[in-house]
């Protein structure tokens, strides 16, 4: 990607140019001239190398609906052109067959200077091409999938006749509202309530895995705003519906019948949502002070630290002085309905609204129901960090909605396409595979990225590569955010293919509560129903209770074989990988307009931490009993094979980081040859490279992506090689031998205070000892360099030809090392990397000085001890 999703915030036309545009890209009674999408590809572009093919299936279905009967197809399949396509087959089988007779020469022609060295670099060499041909067999048979939203409002959601929608619980987790900004996260909330979903069958809910009562009254407040915001999207059809991303957008309006008042419509709601997150940068303060008011009226010590709610009562959670049951990881579980379920009649806009001059004739002013929850928690209790809170937000929603579908989104993301969720519904509810579609992952787009993307963010080679490689197969794997479940299939029920006609619903796999063992009944029996939440008396309160309490998975399958998966670091892979291990498929949703958008760490040690946690979490699945070389008893092999690789792939980088360390050969003073005949070595090597980016060219072309997404990608599976995996290697083996898991770090999304600079927080240098590789890996290649530049000055006259050659080659494999480090140099420098180009300056300094130095310190040897040259 490179352009920026979004134009600078604060722009002096924002208030007079605002962008509006309905869900086709055209103003209703306005004209709009909409800005190329936000991944800088337009549609047809993306495209061009697709064509549309039927599915297994399709012309049965459609003769059915003709007559009357039948349901109607709710996505279409594309496949990339045969011309593209068999040449790209074709180029796959020939590396193979390359990388076969590489080896065997090499084996053959066993002569090498170092023969330890020999023997682990042909091992390398087969473990590299089993990890690319793991990784590249699934994509001989690319899918793009589109859905179908015009079909699915006609058939289930026309005007006019009650909605056959099914119920959708929506589920935003954070884990801490000092690292992730509670402006993310209420925008992503906004985004939600302002979907363009069925208002009943829509439900939000937020998991604060920290019980902090700053996170319930910002809800609060947002709800308070939701009453504005979300008539004002209904009304003009805008998007993204995240008021933050929405209000950074610039465009060039033109006249239309509306325009005077969709003008004082907007700058009505942009000054609310300044307000709006002036209430929400006062929440701490407000907090504080209202504390401080009842400890001085407080008759009791006790009561001196306590955090009092705005009704005067204490809060169950967190406290802003820690207490006793009142602190991070030790507190109550707390479940409040901050705005109920809609009421069954639609009550339309008035011309006056209660708290604003606009005119809402006809918008729907309800909301979807919105509920906080923050589970309970214990000291000496494994909470099992992401998957247990969603485990929890599983259970309460099940009890309050229970909705066949269900949702979960990290706190920086929200929905950018108001259709999104019509969109996942139309891959669940489709006649061929939806019964049998256990998950819809969408892909992962970002907005803070800089327009470059140093640090391979985007990672588009995967997302848009990989994924539909694998939507030719058993399905996407799922990615930890924006990925629609179906509930049976999060309750590790089979899919109807595969189903017995008994299914278990006991409270030894369940939990004790009647209640929701009554409610996966009901989820079993009519997938697609609406729940409306219960009477709210006091037992139903303590079920809620109970069902979020840290006792709850004790002696239970939740987190083994129900719900999301426990005892790894990521539980997103995993998770997937035991849905799929039971037969159900997954899709890889694609919508012109990207359905979600998020915030992505661009420091670099942020990065690279987030990595670890990835990578290592893989390297825990493949060494835990749920392995994919043996688990996954209905896994095509394609499948299991693809997640074989995503499971060891760090393994990789210890091949890796041996070869980086090489060029420290020129430091010795005798030539030193992995392989004889090095020049023929050499020049096998650059073809079977080589030919992984001519294949790299025709992904490049039906991916839709570009040559910088593609560099960046090698670029920064280059620098994870000598950071992050091994580092998850490390963490694995300690592991193995501790029985102690990768420790969670919750990725740091506060930006960095530079009002001047968006991107002021990618210079930033935190030192981490995982960079250490890295930097000695760098500057050898540097000494190395400048040691083989001062040689060929001292020797040029005086090495044969074919000395000459080998130093040419060696010198290649150096540079290249270098090239692909060039982000991590450019990190290191800092602020100085705001000119990108310094490195063209110092690097060549460096080169000359390293040259320089070694020429002297070799005159000097030579004059005054020539036996150590010898």
């Amino acid at each position: 990607m490179t352009t920026s999703p979004a134009t600078d915030a604060g722009a002096a036309t924002g208030l007079s140019e605002p962008l509006l545009s309905n869900r086709n890209g055209v103003h209703a009674g306005a004209l709009v001239v909409t800005p190329v999408a936000a991944n800088g590809h337009g549609g047809k572009a993306k495209d061009k190398y697709w064509k549309d093919v039927d599915q297994p299936g399709d012309m049965a279905v459609a003769p059915d609906l003709e007559n009357g009967g039948g349901r109607p197809l709710l996505f279409s399949n594309r496949r990339v052109k045969n011309i593209i396509l068999y040449p790209y087959r074709v180029l796959i089988l020939i590396r193979v067959i390359a990388v076969i007779l590489f080896v065997g020469w090499r084996i053959k022609n066993n002569n090498s200077d170092v023969m330890w060295f020999w023997v682990i670099s042909v091992v390398a060499d087969v473990w590299f091409s089993l990890s690319w041909l793991s990784y590249q067999l699934p994509k001989y048979n690319p899918i793009k999938m589109i859905p179908d939203l015009a079909t699915l409002r006609k058939q289930f959601d026309t005007p006019g006749r009650s909605s056959q929608l099914p119920g959708i619980d929506v589920i935003v987790t954070t884990a801490s509202a000092t690292d992730e900004p509670i402006l993310y996260t209420m925008n992503c909330v906004l985004s939600i309530l302002a979907a363009d979903y069925h208002i009943g069958r829509c439900n939000c809910y937020l998991s604060d895995d920290s019980g902090s009562l700053v996170l319930y009254e910002a809800l609060v407040e947002t709800a308070k705003f939701a009453a504005l915001w979300v008539p004002f999207c209904r009304k003009h059809q805008i998007d993204p519906r995240a008021p933050e991303s929405y209000f950074e957008l610039e465009g060039p309006l033109c006249g239309g019948a509306s325009h005077k008042e969709f003008i004082q419509d907007y700058k009505h709601v942009c000054t609310q949502y300044e307000e709006f997150k002036k209430h929400l940068d006062m929440l701490p303060n407000t907090i504080r002070q209202r504390a401080d008011i009842y400890s001085k009226t407080g008759t009791k010590d006790e009561d001196a630290k306590v955090t009092w709610m705005a009704d005067g009562t204490q809060w169950p959670g967190t406290w802003l002085d820690p207490a006793e049951k009142h602190r991070a990881g030790h507190h109550a579980g707390i479940v409040k309905i901050v705005q109920s379920h809609p009421e069954h009649v639609v009550p339309l806009g008035v011309h006056e609204s209660n708290d604003s001059s606009l005119n809402f004739d006809g918008v729907d002013m309800r909301l979807p129901m919105l509920v906080y929850v923050a589970r309970e928690k214990c000291p000496g209790v494994e909470h099992n960090k992401k998957a247990g809170a969603l485990n929890a937000e599983l259970r309460i929603s099940a009890l309050l909605s229970n909705a066949p579908f269900f949702i979960n989104f990290d706190c920086d993301h929200y929905i950018n396409n108001s259709e999104a969720l019509h969109a996942a519904v139309c891959f669940m509810l489709d006649p061929r595979e939806g019964d049998n579609t256990g998950f819809v992952q969408f892909p992962q787009r970002f907005d803070n990225v800089d327009p470059t993307d140093r640090y391979g963010n985007h990672n588009r080679v995967f997302f848009d590569g990989a994924m539909y490689g694998l939507n030719g197969q058993q399905g996407p794997t799922y990615l930890g955010t924006g990925c629609m479940f179906r509930r049976l299939a999060l309750y590790g029920i089979d899919p109807p293919c595969w189903r017995a006609e008994d299914i278990i619903v006991d409270s030894n796999r369940f939990g004790n509560s009647l209640p929701f063992l009554n409610s996966v009944l009901a989820a079993i029996k009519q997938e697609e129903g609406v729940t409306l939440p219960p009477t709210l008396d006091d037992s139903f309160l303590e079920e809620m209770t109970k069902v979020v309490s840290s006792s709850y998975d004790d002696s239970t399958d939740w987190g083994r074989g129900i719900g999301y998966i426990y005892n790894m670091a990521t539980e997103d892979i995993v998770t997937g990988f035991r849905i799929h291990g039971q037969g159900w498929r997954s899709m890889y949703a694609t919508m012109e307009r990207e359905a979600f958008r998020g915030t992505a760490p661009i420091n670099l040690t942020e990065r690279l931490r987030q990595i670890v946690r990835w990578s290592g979490g893989s390297l825990e699945m493949f060494f835990s009993h749920i392995s994919p070389l043996f688990a996954g008893r209905r896994l095509s092999l394609v499948q299991r094979l693809s997640y074989i690789n995503f499971t060891i792939y760090p393994l990789t980088s210890l091949f890796i980081l041996m070869y980086a360390f090489c060029p420290v050969m020129w430091l010795l003073p005798t030539e030193i040859l992995v392989q004889r005949p090095y020049t023929r070595y050499i020049v096998y090597l650059i073809i079977v490279i080589v030919m992984i980016h001519v294949i790299g060219m025709f992904e490049i072309m039906w991916a839709g992506i570009t040559w910088l997404d593609w560099w960046r990608n090698e670029q920064f599976f280059m620098i994870g090689s000598v950071t992050a995996y091994p580092t998850a290697v490390l963490h694995m083996v300690v592991n193995i031998l501790t029985k102690k898991g990768i420790h969670f770090r919750v990725t740091t999304k506060q930006p960095v205070a530079d009002t001047d600079d968006k991107y002021a927080e990618m210079y930033e240098v935190h030192w981490v000892p995982m960079m250490i590789p890295a930097v000695v890996v760098l500057f050898s290649n540097i000494l190395a360099i400048g040691v083989a530049i001062g040689k060929s000055i001292l020797y040029m006259g005086t090495w044969s030809a074919a000395q000459k050659r080998h130093g040419a080659l060696g010198l290649l494999f150096n540079l290249w090392i270098m090239v692909l480090l060039y982000p991590f140099a450019l990190a290191i420098i800092g602020r100085w990397a705001k000119r990108t180009g310094i490195l063209f300056i110092l690097l060549p300094i460096a080169f000359l000085s390293t040259s320089l130095m070694y020429i002297g310190v070799h005159t000097f040897l030579l004059h005054f001890f020539p036996s150590m040259l010898i």
